[in-house]
């Protein structure tokens, strides 16, 4: 075996015996059925563990992660639909009461976005991640026109504005907006600081983030 490999599976042989062995009676009612109630939509950065920035047990939140924690619009043309899949049936079937879509400080495909560095690139070569964030493309503008397209201060613009976006598209779904307007579902954005660990919320009235006390 591979030293990745040997290094995964020492993980799991403390998992067995402190997070399985530990909480047996919440793996018993977890192998009966799962009832999350809050869905956490993320990036693929494996600096941004929804679960454990969170620090909950299993079971307790429904996790999507993609590149730059992108939702896509609602759409029903022909194609995999990843996202959307996961979405209906966490709002649908699962019946989640929250929807937090998380977006993080260094994120590399907010800051293709903001760069266009992959823009024309080939499949293989970056074609794939140039397509998928060229969600944010609206949104860069704005941004690009702000604070350019280096820097800190424009990345940190960027990753929080594909947030919004991404918070914008959950609307497009019908089964979300029926449901945000009833009062039985409630979208939130969040951002998570990297380079300090500090967990942001986006305040509804003002449009910014600000830090949780």
């Amino acid at each position: 075996m591979t030293e990745v490999l040997n290094h995964l599976l020492d993980g799991y042989h403390r998992f067995r015996t402190t997070g399985w062995s530990h909480n047996r009676e919440r793996w018993d009612q977890l192998g009966q059925g799962q009832a999350p109630e809050v869905m956490v939509i993320a990036c693929s950065d494996s600096r941004v563990d929804p679960s454990q920035i969170f620090d909950v047990d299993p079971g307790t939140i429904f996790v999507v992660r993609n590149v730059a924690a992108l939702v896509p619009p609602f759409e029903t043309t022909p194609g995999h639909h990843g996202v959307s899949a996961a979405l209906e049936f966490a709002v649908q079937v699962l019946k989640v009461k929250e929807v937090v879509v998380m977006g993080h400080g260094l994120c590399g495909g907010c800051k293709a976005a903001l760069t266009q560095d992959l823009k024309g690139a080939e499949v293989g070569q970056g074609g794939f991640v140039a397509d998928w964030i060229s969600m944010l493309d609206d949104a860069r503008e704005p941004v690009a026109e702000a604070y350019g397209t280096t820097g800190r201060e424009a990345e940190r613009a960027m990753e929080q504005a594909a947030v919004k976006v991404s918070l914008d598209n959950l609307m497009t779904f019908p089964c979300v907006k029926s449901k945000v307007a009833k009062g039985d579902l409630k979208l939130r954005g969040a951002f998570f600081a990297i380079a300090d660990g500090v967990l942001h919320l986006l305040d509804e009235d003002s449009g910014k983030f600000a830090p949780v006390d």
